[in-house]
């Protein structure tokens, strides 16, 4: 089933002989249990599409579509609701909240959403314990590695049972160990728990771990691929691809 469908996107900022343009008329579609890597220099658009798929912008051209629900017309309201509800999102340097322990930082997003504290703190702990995190359920941010802080980001994206995850350079603040087990959560996140994760990265070794990569350049798609089977060569077969 096709969670995220984008057709003819594009996205220009700027007017007249002062316009760029961030995005040029992409199509991508990313199914249920799919784990998608996006990769390319900088500046070439990675993360505006990420923006523009989880409505955090909006496009000049194209179409966004979430589960069937296109994004076009919703109100900012709507647009709020439908991010609440069906899209996690995972950041480089995790959003916690210093105040608050894991259990309480990982159960924010249903909690705003009208759940009881007692049942988004419950959905909070299981979701904590499936990413590895049983034992550091009242653990404040500064009490925990960055790995685990961003596992925590990752039981927060997930507390809403959303259909889609995306993340952008969720290794970008970590060490080389840190990063593989994240990637390799992410992959989990996909393949096991059936969600559709949409990951930026500039780093070849984690791109390895998705079910398939873009690679863009000035905005548009140049290349996709499908990395498998995945073995000590395929970050270096990704890299090559860069």
């Amino acid at each position: 089933m096709s969670i995220v469908q984008v057709e003819n996107l594009t996205k220009v900022y700027g007017k007249g002989e002062t316009a760029v343009t961030a995005l040029n008329h992409v199509n991508l579609s990313v199914n249920a249990g799919e784990f998608v890597a996006v990769m390319g220099p900088s500046g070439c658009g990675k993360s505006t599409l990420l923006h523009l798929v989880g409505g955090l912008d909006r496009p000049t051209e194209g179409h966004v579509a979430i589960e069937g629900q296109p994004l076009d017309n919703l109100s900012d309201e709507a647009l709020t609701r439908l991010r609440r509800q069906k899209i996690g999102f995972v950041f480089q340097f995790y959003n916690l909240i210093p105040v608050l322990n894991a259990t309480e930082n990982a159960a924010l997003p249903i909690l705003l959403n009208g759940t009881s504290a007692a049942q988004a703190k419950a959905r909070a702990r299981e979701w904590l314990q499936k990413v590895g995190l049983g034992s550091r359920l009242d653990s404040r941010p500064d009490q925990l590695s960055g790995g685990q802080q961003q596992r925590v980001a990752i039981a927060r994206a997930l507390v809403a049972e959303p259909k889609l995850v995306l993340a952008d350079e969720p290794t970008g603040n970590l060490d080389s160990h840190a990063s593989d087990e994240i990637a390799a959560l992410l992959r989990q996140v996909a393949n096991e728990w059936g969600r559709a994760v949409v990951m930026v990265t500039h780093a070849p070794h984690i791109a390895s771990y998705a079910d398939r990569i873009l690679f863009l350049k000035d905005g548009a798609i140049v290349d996709e691929r499908r990395p498998e089977p995945r073995n000590a060569n395929t970050a270096d077969w990704v890299a090559g691809r860069m």
